[in-house]
């Protein structure tokens, strides 16, 4: 098994590093003959540019954007859009010409302009790419002092690869194409890892419980059109198949706030479990700083297989409101129907409604701070729901970064797969979970970080399961893990 993800691992940075090495991230005119041509290093340097402001009343902002030598860069809060990097064009935000990719959160989703991005640019005259992803070998232990009976420990490597790719059509539009994929199912098999208090989702027929189901070989395959009637409003559509509807924050693993930390959340089912939906359309009109959406989805969240493509039903329905009040923050609130998600009762649908807000700012040469607030509720159409909220951050001091995340959530008899005569039918169980982590850059491998970290959790829930979990059991883990380095701009 060690074997086989190691090979996994170097299966996916191996494009990347050759794609980097082969393909030219600079100017795409001819060079003069007996001149050398300009290229970018292997740290990808990037030169002053200029750039408009868009804005009738501008916001300024100092922003790094690498891991390493970074200046701080004034601007307003929509003047990153079409940025130049060693004379290649970079990407706007997916959804706006106006708007800077520093937006961009997960399907149509916002964070913050002054978030930081870890990506890989590249340019090939008319369209712009970029890649990211994230991948941690580790070993995981659930209840460390085996106070009950529900823990478990596994050597895995969460994680997911993602490519995007984007160009202007006319003078107006824009057309973006998004392509995410995960190779849990190799690493983590049909079981997931082990996270207690987990649940969602199945394996072999029955519930997964304590464990992190893993995720779809493609994870999301969309494409999108954007056409700006001015600066300052946008009309934009977005199909997905796989993808991800206008409903809950941006999706864990692409919130700046959560990036160090290799686990999901344990309110996942609460908040963000649409990033991963079999059939997916949403239309969405920004005015400044607000944008409005509404999509139509597949309910039904994806089955056991996970290399296959799901039947889209667009059964289901959200709607979710937008506002960035400024660079530093992006707030949300947004509200679903969701039809039958669960395919072990297919009877059952779900309200869903979250609110967010995220937090992001530059603190200094290769320092940010990210911190998201998140609520989440799931209600029936007979219960009065079930509650959840999350509060996350990671803070980077150049190599370093520490993070954490306190969660509360409400979770049922069947969620919990008990005993409905020992443990009541209907009850509901408060849980508590208290992570602190370290991550720290080890070393630099082409456009990548290679870290080494660790992390804590402390669970805390109804007495009542105390026969099953133990009084306050710990979770733990030690990991490497491979992403690539903080881009850099610079005016």
């Amino acid at each position: 098994m060690k074997n086989l993800m190691l090979t996994t691992i170097v299966l996916m940075v191996l494009p990347i590093m050759t794609l980097c090495q082969t393909m030219n991230m600079g100017d795409t005119t001819k060079t003069p003959k007996g001149m050398k041509k300009n290229m970018p290093t292997k740290h990808d340097e990037m030169r002053g540019m200029q750039m408009q402001d868009t804005t009738k009343k501008p916001r300024k902002m100092s922003m790094p954007m690498k891991s390493h030598k970074m200046n701080g860069m004034k601007m307003s809060d929509t003047s990153m859009a079409g940025m130049k990097m060693d004379g290649m064009q970079m990407m706007t935000n997916s959804q706006s010409l106006n708007l800077p990719m520093t937006r961009d959160g997960s399907g149509t989703s916002w964070l913050p302009d002054a978030s930081p991005m870890y990506g890989i640019m590249l340019n090939n005259g008319k369209w712009s790419y970029m890649l990211h992803g994230n991948i941690s070998l580790r070993y995981t232990k659930q209840d460390l002092g085996n106070k009950g009976s529900r823990g478990d420990d596994k050597f895995d490597a969460p994680n997911w690869f993602m490519g995007m790719a984007q160009r202007k059509l006319g003078q107006n539009g824009l057309l973006h194409f998004n392509l995410m994929m995960s190779l849990d199912r190799l690493t983590e098999g049909g079981g997931g890892y082990p996270l207690l208090f987990q649940s969602g989702e199945s394996w072999k027929g029955f519930p997964l419980i304590d464990h992190q189901h893993p995720h779809d070989l493609f994870s999301e395959l969309s494409a999108s059109y954007a056409y700006s009637f001015s600066k300052n409003s946008d009309l934009s559509i977005y199909f997905g198949y796989p993808g991800e509807p206008a409903l809950g924050p941006v999706a864990f693993m692409h919130r700046p706030s959560a990036m160090s930390n290799p686990d999901a959340p344990i309110s996942h089912h609460w908040s963000d479990a649409t990033h991963i939906t079999f059939g997916v359309a949403t239309i969405g009109f920004r005015f400044s700083d607000f944008k409005i959406e509404v999509s139509s989805f597949t309910g039904r969240e994806p089955n056991e297989n996970r290399y296959n493509f799901d039947r889209p039903r667009f059964d289901s329905w959200s709607g979710r409101l937008n506002y960035n009040p400024s660079a530093n923050w992006a707030l949300q609130v947004s509200h679903g129907f969701i039809k039958s998600p669960e395919g072990l009762h297919p009877e059952e649908n779900i309200y869903r409604t979250t609110a967010s807000a995220t937090y992001s700012k530059p603190l200094g040469e290769e320092k940010t701070v990210n911190v998201t607030a998140l609520w989440g509720l799931n209600k029936t159409p007979d219960q009065q729901g079930d509650n959840s909220a999350l509060l996350e951050g990671d803070l980077r001091l150049k190599r370093f970064a520490i993070y954490g995340r306190y969660e509360f959530v409400q979770k049922t008899t069947e969620e919990l797969v008990l005993d409905p005569v020992a443990y009541g039918d209907e009850t509901i169980f408060p849980i508590n979970a208290i992570t602190l982590g370290l991550n720290y850059d080890m070393f630099k491998i082409g456009p990548l970080n290679l870290a080494a970290g660790g992390q804590l959790t402390y669970y805390a829930a109804d007495r009542k399961l105390n026969s099953l979990y133990g009084k306050n059991p710990l979770g733990g883990e030690v990991f490497l893990r491979l992403y690539p380095r903080m881009m850099k701009m610079k005016m």
